[in-house]
């Protein structure tokens, strides 16, 4: 029997749409590293960047240069058939905090160098908000709040040079914008945050 879906969109993130499955389809959930053909094909090809599971849903990630337009019916008929397959999946295992800890230090070298600079030369900004199982939520800020360029920016200068430093950071994804009213307790919990990080990184920088 074939596995209805139904595509959803995810706000702020053209590249990605998310597939909603009937609850159980799966048994698994995180980062898929293992899927049956014709679905793995799509992630060989570069069609697909990333595959993860859901509950009740997979969240697929287009490779550079691909467009759902094109590209989606395609996704559509290998999700179908893979999903038949559901013993043929795997996912990533779960990653400790220890690593998120150090992630969160390597993104905060990036927005204190090239990756931020570029922002502040264009009148924007990149801040970092959490870091959880690999996941890095960052916010737009200034010009950079609701420019597509902006995205580009976030992909290509931020996650890019990430992944070539950490491997197996999972996503990088803009959070909700911040209004005026909640600039005292954002400035608070960013100081925690870059107290904490900063030890990590520099436990780091002595550990090389």
């Amino acid at each position: 029997m074939t596995v209805a879906l139904h595509p959803q969109a995810c706000p702020g993130e053209p590249d990605r749409l998310r597939w909603i499955v009937p609850a159980g389809t799966l048994t698994v959930t995180g980062v898929a590293v293992a899927v049956p053909d014709p679905l793995a094909a799509l992630l060989a090809d570069g069609t697909l960047a990333e595959i993860a599971v859901e509950p009740s849903a997979v969240l697929t990630r287009l490779g550079p240069g691909r467009g759902w337009a094109v590209d989606g019916p395609r996704v559509r008929t290998a999700l179908h058939a893979a999903l038949e397959r559901s013993d043929a999946w795997a996912v990533a295992p779960t990653l400790d905090r220890g690593f998120d800890a150090l992630l969160a230090a390597e993104v905060r070298k990036l927005l204190d160098g090239a990756a931020g600079e570029f922002a502040r030369s264009h009148g924007g900004g990149i801040e970092l908000l959490d870091v959880h199982d690999g996941v890095v939520t960052v916010r737009l800020a200034g010009a950079c709040h609701g420019c597509p360029a902006a995205r580009i920016t976030l992909h290509q200068r931020l996650e890019r040079e990430l992944r070539r430093r950490c491997p197996a950071v999972r996503a990088v994804v803009a959070g909700p914008h911040r209004d005026r009213s909640e600039g005292a307790g954002w400035r608070a919990a960013s100081r925690t945050a870059t107290g904490a990080g900063g030890g990590v990184g520099a436990g780091a920088r002595r550990a090389r």
